[in-house]
């Protein structure tokens, strides 16, 4: 096989292997994608060059230290502002218990540390895969969710019916009408439902009972994400995992950002510790199998750690501050990164659109549609940033409006449950300004020099 042969193999293979299967109505987008290059991530030699007040930023760092002296875990924060590294700091530590016993010598958070994202997972790797696939026109928002996954559809059983009709749209803007949650995991609850492996968790996601007519509420729903991982995989013929890690994750360079890290040769020490003993809210929860020993590169997620042995759409994914912020970036960018586009600026438009029936829902990603959001956006984002929380303890914000994007990955997780018996979901952690976000978002816009 002559030279110009094999160039053309590799060039051929080069393009499957980013868009498979392309058809004629994105074939120009693929040939574009080969043209265009991207800004990488800079560092600068101070806050100043990228406009911040070095002084101003200072009182974010005394701020998040105050809490960690007055007992909050640990934390990592980096920050860019138009394709510039302005900050990259850690505080506290990654680990402080094992079990309820204090360590006497608590293990430092570090900038390379590894954190839980939880529902952060939703955003970096189903919505970059869906925003993918919608620019590569191998999904149609608007059609059926039975299109993608034939077994969804209603029963003669089910109470309230509306399946037959749910759009993939439907999923991604919470109001297909299923429940917050299902425990799939525990059979108490979970009845004809239970599961703790994978497959069958897959099967049942279709006959999970919908809680509301569809289209008459806006209830933030893990199942939505979950179904919409499935989506994923039927279309792209790939575990969710294997797929997003490879497409994206890997062409872009990062290493640190993936599923199930301790199968993929990454050891407990390199990750902030979550919950103290397991998923038990220190002891006060059972159901078969449960974890009771100090959560350190597990996912945290029930659903995701026993249901879907830790991959799944709504929770599951891993990474730090510093890869991250690429991702951070190729929003920021438009869809792309150095030589790799992975979508188009007009899918990333429709994304973050808001919903019609409220503001600060776009498709899955969380938006600063209205001053409610000033838990999460603090007080000076703009109208158009957007950005989305984990449960952990983890918060991005993109601004388009300023190129600025913030990543503040907290375990606030790990510290003890207030009350166990009263409300096992309320930690320590969750008390303290740095585990709420605003605070810490707000005095980084505050240094912004134009501020």
């Amino acid at each position: 096989m002559n030279k110009v042969v094999i160039g053309a193999v590799s060039a051929l293979f080069a393009v499957s292997f980013l868009f498979p299967s392309p058809t004629s109505a994105h074939t120009a987008y693929t040939k574009d994608r080969h043209q265009q290059s991207f800004p990488v991530l800079k560092k600068v030699k101070n806050p100043e060059e990228a406009g911040f007040s070095s002084e101003k930023l200072k009182q974010v760092d005394r701020l998040i230290e105050q809490d960690v002296a007055s007992g909050f875990p640990g934390a990592s924060l980096l920050i860019i502002k138009d394709g510039k590294i302005v900050k990259k700091e850690a505080y506290g530590y990654k680990q402080k218990y094992n079990g309820l016993h204090r360590l006497k010598h608590p293990k430092k958070m570090k900038p390379d540390t590894m954190f839980d994202l939880a529902s952060n997972t939703k955003m970096y790797a189903v919505n970059f895969a869906l925003q993918h696939l919608v620019s590569c026109g191998r999904l149609d928002l608007n059609a059926k969710v039975s299109r993608y996954i034939p077994e969804f559809k209603d029963q003669p059983e089910d109470a309230i019916k509306g399946k037959d009709g749910l759009r993939v749209i439907d999923l991604l803007q919470h109001t297909a009408g299923f429940p917050a949650s299902w425990n799939y995991y525990d059979p108490e609850t979970a009845g004809k439902l239970y599961s703790q492996t994978r497959k069958k968790t897959l099967r049942f996601l279709s006959k999970t009972p919908l809680a509301y007519e569809p289209g008459t509420k806006q209830i933030y729903s893990d199942i939505d994400y979950m179904l919409l991982g499935l989506i994923i995989e039927n279309i792209t013929g790939r575990r969710l995992d294997s797929y997003v890690e490879k497409q994206f994750y890997r062409p872009l360079g990062l290493r640190h950002t993936l599923f199930n890290p301790l199968q993929k040769g990454f050891q407990p020490s390199q990750f902030a510790a979550t919950e103290l003993m397991g998923n038990t809210r220190d002891g006060v929860i059972s159901f078969p199998n449960i974890r009771s020993y100090t959560l350190q590169g597990e996912v945290h997620d029930e659903k995701a750690f026993y249901s879907m042995e830790g991959i799944s759409g709504h929770a599951g994914l891993f990474s730090n501050t510093e890869e991250m912020a690429v991702l951070l970036q190729v929003m920021l960018n438009g869809g792309g990164y150095g030589s790799q586009q992975l979508f188009d600026k007009t899918v990333i438009s429709q994304f973050t659109a808001p919903s019609k029936t409220d503001a600060t829902y776009g498709l899955g990603w969380r938006l600063n549609g209205n001053p409610d959001m000033e838990w999460m956006f603090g007080k000076h984002a703009s109208t158009r940033a957007y950005g989305h929380t984990g449960w952990t303890g983890t918060v991005t914000i993109i601004d388009p409006a300023y190129q600025l994007g913030i990543i503040l990955l907290t375990n606030k997780k790990h510290s003890p449950v207030i009350d166990p018996a009263k409300n096992p979901n309320q930690f320590e952690g969750d008390l303290f300004s740095t585990g709420k976000y605003g605070s810490v978002i707000t005095g980084i816009y505050e240094a912004l020099n134009h501020k």
